[in-house]
């Protein structure tokens, strides 16, 4: 902590002092240099002032971090025994699915069914389309929707088991049994527990690293924590002592809590009232609307529309009802993300506290898998380890941000933040907002400006896949690119509101939310310059390589920290220089949004096992890199602008090394072609068939019911062709 705070002071008086000794100076000493050398200065200083301040902020937030990672004190085991003894409360998870691989998502509902928590409700939001007509998609989302039904009879031997050790404590204890006898039921059943969880994890299929975290770290983490619990008790009859039995009975809840848990599945594409938007904030906010209540489905002709029962509503007899029921807290979990054993315990007990009684959100920001097979795939994961830090280092300012992969939260904020739409007729409840593809750091906002905070748990706690290669790389980091300069007024309209309320607001907060949202378009757009414009050598100086270097030390040292190596610094600086497009154009759609008022469709990252290929463009922009770095370090070679040709070659080595290692020569040669070939085939166009305006209509074909409830949609199809061939001549 020390050394961080000589790192943040350096870095600030190195910037100053080449604002000073270079900028100042050289304006002074040269008044006559003419309008290109200032502008060049005033350029070069606002790029070399940008990224000095993201770096700072780095360090600012890193020392936070640390801060709460040297206060955090963990909950003793009994105390959490103990506050969730006679907990009533429920806590629902969400999971949200879209054509995802069946056994990605068993391991992620499996995480979840292991939580240790007396009322929990597992959902899995099936996103796609539920009336398929290809036979392999179709089969692929039948073994998608019977995952919550094959996992809830798989635990049911071990919830019964449990259940049955626990009556029979109950029994010895009215009975007057001694705790002697107590303790060896409480013995058997945890030996049972542990035995039914080794039993399973031998069973498991372990075909990569992720399936390995699964079984060492879900279901052998478990086994591994009640076999010590075993060890304990064992090791008190062996003593001829016992704990109470008020303690004993503790044990065999926490066992119940284990293996009790409710599975089941909900596609919201089935019902014609719920949104149809493809995005995942709509389909989580598609149930949230329902949640509460007991549901009438209403087939109206080819549609069905959820209905709230009402009891003197007539029905027919075999109609179906779906009972959603309420809860308290929340749990969003993507569907490629697992949970540790105690996530839940630990975040709802830290919600459970007064001192956060206006907290809306806690998380603990995902980490990635260890054992990576693929080079991206372990450097994507090590940009996501540090991105944990600096995420507990916001919290310490007040600055956090919801981060999506995983989040325990307060169901009454979400109601606090709630939006009501009308479309095509129905109520549309929004929670998460879906206006950008970065939905949760939106909905950080909305938060704050309705009183609540957010905050990171400081644990490892969830972890998540990272993209296996370049392909499904471009999709998610182009849209984590894409929204965060859209979000910058809502947030200003926050920080008056809260003004208003007389709220202390810290300037750190600000800044560290405003670089967290805005520093992706700044750094993409100056090391643009940096690389293109060839600027004056009497603007270059050695402080600024001193403003940079405890930012770049401060990584090292958190990356080997994280397991990884101090030396991946160089190949994260390769890494951003290849993803520079793919951050250019994230950039480019938040300012086309903001211009056009249109919502950017939201882009899954793609989570198949063969390749993803790349777009050509995303890929030939690398080389491009490449070969003006090589061009301008000959450039400044001649001209003797040594500084240029050490930055230049950097850039060249390292952008050549990073396609090398995590594009590959052969397959960026394969995606440059494809996206060649795209651009210039055309396909044929089908030639249009003339169709009968009034199709001839008889009693025994007509399908009376849709007519009854949709009516003319021949009138809605032409208003759609209206608005498209408006869209297309640029008319509103």
């Amino acid at each position: 902590m020390a050394w961080g705070r000589i790192g943040i002071v350096t870095t600030i008086l190195a910037w100053i002092g080449y604002v000073i000794s270079t900028i100042a100076r050289q304006l002074a000493d040269n008044p006559d240099a003419g309008f290109r050398f200032r502008f060049e200065a005033a350029m070069y200083l606002a790029v070399v002032t940008f990224l000095t301040f993201s770096a700072l902020m780095y360090l600012i937030a890193r020392q936070g971090a640390l801060l709460r990672f040297y206060q955090h004190r963990r909950v003793p085991r009994g105390e959490l025994d103990q506050h969730f003894r006679s907990y009533d409360k429920s806590i629902t998870t969400l999971v949200p699915s879209y054509a995802e691989e069946p056994s990605v998502v068993r391991k992620t509902l499996w995480s979840v069914a292991l939580q240790e928590f007396a009322n929990l409700n597992v959902v899995l939001l099936v996103d796609d389309n539920p009336y398929p007509t290809d036979p392999d998609v179709l089969d692929k989302l039948q073994e998608t929707r019977a995952l919550a039904s094959d996992i809830q009879e798989a635990i049911e031997p071990a919830r019964i088991s449990a259940q049955a050790s626990h009556s029979l404590f109950l029994r010895q204890r009215e009975l007057g049994a001694s705790n002697a006898q107590m303790l060896a039921t409480t013995i058997t059943a945890y030996d049972e527990a542990s035995t039914w969880l080794e039993i399973m994890a031998s069973n498991e299929t372990v075909e990569d690293h992720v399936d390995e975290f699964f079984v060492d770290s879900v279901i052998m983490g478990l086994a591994r924590e009640l076999r010590l619990t075993l060890l304990a008790l064992n090791a008190a009859a062996a003593q001829n002592d016992s704990p109470n039995s008020d303690h004993l009975e503790e044990l065999h809840l926490r066992l119940e809590r284990i293996f009790s848990v409710k599975m089941r599945y909900f596609e919201r594409k089935k019902y014609a009232n719920l949104s149809q938007a493809i995005n995942k904030a709509m389909n989580l906010n598609a149930y949230l609307s329902l949640m509460g209540q007991k549901w009438f489905v209403d087939r109206r002709g080819d549609v069905e529309v959820l209905r709230a029962l009402d009891p003197t509503m007539e029905f027919p007899q075999d109609g179906e009802v779906l009972d959603i029921p309420d809860s308290e807290y929340l749990l969003t979990l993507d569907a490629d993300s697992l949970l540790l054993r105690d996530y839940c315990l630990r975040l709802v007990y830290f919600l459970e506290s007064e001192e956060n009684s206006r907290v809306a959100v806690t998380q603990t920001p995902y980490s990635s898998f260890r054992g990576a097979p693929t080079r991206i795939e372990r450097l994507a994961g090590a940009t996501t380890d540090v991105q944990h830090i600096l995420h507990q280092g916001k919290t310490h300012y007040n600055a956090t941000f919801w981060v999506g992969a995983n989040a325990v939260i307060r169901k009454q904020a979400l109601l606090d933040i709630r939006q009501t739409h009308t479309v095509g007729g129905y109520e549309i409840h929004t929670y998460i907002q879906d206006r950008t593809v970065i939905e949760d750091t939106e909905s950080s906002i909305d938060l704050g400006t309705h009183g609540w905070t957010l905050s990171n748990y400081p644990e490892r706690l969830s972890y998540s896949a990272t993209p296996p290669d370049f392909g499904s790389l471009v999709v998610q980091r182009r849209r984590w690119a894409n929204g965060g300069l859209l979000i910058l007024p809502k947030f200003a309209r926050q920080v008056s509101e809260r003004q208003r309320r007389n709220e202390r607001i810290r300037l750190r907060e600000v800044l560290l939310r405003v670089n967290y949202m805005a520093s992706i378009a700044w750094a993409s757009i100056g090391l643009v310059f940096l690389l293109v414009y060839p600027y004056d050598g009497r603007l270059l100086s050695p402080l600024i390589f001193a403003a940079a270097l405890p930012y770049f030390i401060a990584m090292g040292s958190d990356l080997r920290d994280c397991g990884h190596r101090f030396s991946d610094i160089f190949r994260i600086y390769g890494f951003n220089l290849i993803l520079l497009p793919v951050n250019m154009a994230g950039v480019l759609k938040s300012t086309e949004q903001a211009f056009t008022g249109e919502k950017i469709p939201f882009a899954r990252t793609p989570k198949v096992r063969n390749r993803t290929a790349s777009p050509g463009l995303y890929v030939a922009i690398p080389y491009l890199i490449v070969i003006f770095s090589l061009f301008t370090m000959w450039r400044d070679f001649q001209e003797r602008n040594w500084g240029n040709v050490a930055f230049a070659a950097l850039n060249a080595v390292l952008a050549l090394y990073a396609i090398h290692a995590y594009i590959g020569f052969k397959n960026s040669i394969v995606d440059m072609v494809l996206g060649v070939v795209q651009w210039i085939y055309v396909p044929p166009k089908k030639a249009k068939v003339a169709t009968v305006s009034y199709p001839v209509a008889t009693p025994e074909n007509t399908d009376w019911s849709t007519l009854l409830y949709q009516g003319d949609r021949r009138l809605d199809r032409d208003m759609r062709g209206s608005n498209d061939r408006r869209k297309r001549i640029g008319v509103k």
